[in-house]
C-alpha cells in the first residue's frame, strides 16, 4: 500500500501528440491493495459504474443485518463462517418471498468493523422491493416486516453456530471458554443469546436507481478507514476520527501506531473473499436468463455491458479535468512508454522503511 502510485511499482509515460510540444507526463501504478483507500475509492467507482447499467431500475431497500457482540470474537478463530453469513441474510429476503412465489434481486456486503475499527460483524443488504414471479409473468410488489427478518436471521445464525460446534469444527475464544462449565454448556449459552433482541435495519426504500448504488458503494470495496478520519500521528499515536452512532457526533480515538495497525490490518479481507455477493434474479447462474425478464416487466432497455471506465474517464468524473490534455497546448497525451518495475511484490517488502519515509530506493 505504501508503493501506490509510486514509480518503483512502474509507471506510464504520456507525450503531447503535438510534435511541436515537448511536453511530457508520468502516471505511476497503483497498488490495487484491498487496504489502500485510494485503490478502494476507484474500485467503488468501477463497482458503480457497472451497477448503474446493470441493476434493474425499480425500487430498492437497504437492510442491515447485524448480531450480539458475543459473537464477534468467534469470526477470527472461525474464518469459515466469514463465507456463509451473506447468503444467511439473502436467504431471509429469499425465503419471504419465495411464499408469495416471487424471486427479488439481491446483493450483499460483509463487514467486518465498526466505525471505530473495532470487530463488528454485519451484513449490509440492498433487495428489490418487489420480484418476478416463478412463471416470470408479472412483476409484484414486496413488503419486509423487520421483525420477521430479525427472527428468521437469528435463527439461523444460533442454527449456524450449533451446527459447526456438533460437528467439532468451532474454536471458542477464550473470553467464552472461561464461562462455560458443566452448568452452563455452550448450547446453554447460545439459548441466552437467542433470547436476545437483534437489531435488524430496514432502511426508507428508495426509487432513485443512482443514489441507492451510490450508498451502497460506501459498504463496498473501500477500506475499514479512509485517509481523511486520520486526524494526528506524532510518531508514537495515531488519533483518527469516527461517527458515534450512539450520540450522532464525531468523536476523536486515539490508540498507538501499533494499535492502530492492528485494529485496521484485521479487517483486510482473506485473499479471493467476495465482500460483495448476489442472489436471487441476480445469481450467476440465473442472471442470463432472467434478467432481460426483468427489463421487460418493468419496461426497462435491455442494456447492454457497457466498457469499463478509464483511469482518465474517471478523474474526468470526480475532478472535472482531462488528465491526458496537455497542460500547455491543450492536445491530447498518447502512451508513449510502459515501465513495469524494477522490483517484484514481494521484492517491495524489504524497502518498508524507506517507502513509509519517503526515501530514495
Amino acid at each position: 500500500m505504501l508503493s501506490c502510485k509510486n514509480i518503483i511499482r512502474g509507471y506510464r509515460k504520456y507525450a503531447c501528440s503535438n510534435k511541436d510540444c515537448s511536453h511530457s507526463k508520468i502516471i505511476a501504478h497503483t497498488c490495487k491493495c484491498k487496504a489502500c483507500s485510494s485503490c478502494g475509492k476507484k474500485a467503488s467507482d468501477l463497482w458503480i459504474a457497472k451497477q448503474n447499467n446493470i441493476l434493474p431500475k425499480t425500487t430498492w431497500q437497504h437492510i442491515t443485518f447485524t448480531m450480539p457482540s458475543e459473537f464477534w470474537d468467534f469470526f477470527w478463530l472461525n474464518r469459515q463462517l466469514f463465507n456463509k453469513i451473506s447468503k444467511i441474510a439473502a436467504d431471509c429476503i429469499n425465503d419471504f418471498a419465495k411464499k408469495k412465489k416471487l424471486i427479488p434481486g439481491i446483493f450483499t456486503a460483509m463487514h467486518s468493523f465498526g466505525r471505530n475499527l473495532k470487530r463488528n460483524v454485519h451484513v449490509h443488504l440492498s433487495s428489490t422491493k418487489g420480484g418476478i414471479s416463478v412463471t416470470n409473468n408479472t412483476w409484484k410488489e414486496l413488503f419486509f416486516h423487520q421483525s420477521t427478518l430479525m427472527r428468521m436471521w437469528r435463527y439461523q445464525i444460533i442454527k449456524l453456530f450449533r451446527e459447526t460446534y456438533n460437528n467439532k469444527q468451532l474454536v471458542i475464544p477464550n473470553s467464552i471458554q472461561h464461562k462455560l462449565n458443566n452448568s452452563f454448556t455452550f448450547n446453554q449459552f447460545l439459548n441466552s443469546i437467542y433470547k436476545k433482541v437483534w437489531i435488524v435495519h430496514c432502511a426508507k426504500p428508495s426509487s432513485n436507481h443512482k443514489l441507492n448504488i451510490n450508498y451502497f458503494s460506501r459498504y463496498s470495496k473501500k477500506p475499514a478507514i479512509a485517509e481523511s478520519k486520520l486526524k494526528h500521528y506524532d510518531g508514537i499515536t495515531v488519533i483518527f476520527k469516527y461517527l458515534d452512532h450512539k450520540t450522532k457526533t464525531y468523536r476523536n480515538f486515539k490508540l498507538t501506531a501499533e494499535q492502530f495497525i492492528s485494529r485496521f490490518i484485521q479487517h483486510i479481507p482473506d485473499t479471493g473473499f467476495r465482500i460483495i455477493r448476489y442472489y436471487g434474479f441476480l445469481a450467476n447462474r440465473v442472471r442470463g436468463k432472467l434478467l432481460p425478464k426483468v427489463y421487460d416487466l418493468l419496461k426497462q432497455e435491455n442494456n447492454k455491458p457497457s466498457p469499463t471506465p478509464s483511469h482518465a474517464e474517471l478523474i474526468k468524473q470526480n475532478f472535472n479535468f482531462d488528465p491526458l490534455t496537455c497542460i500547455l497546448c491543450g492536445k491530447p497525451l498518447i502512451l508513449s512508454y510502459v515501465n513495469f518495475g524494477k522490483y517484484k511484490i514481494k521484492e517491495l517488502f524489504n524497502f518498508h522503511r524507506e517507502l513509509a519515509l519517503l526515501k530514495k530506493i
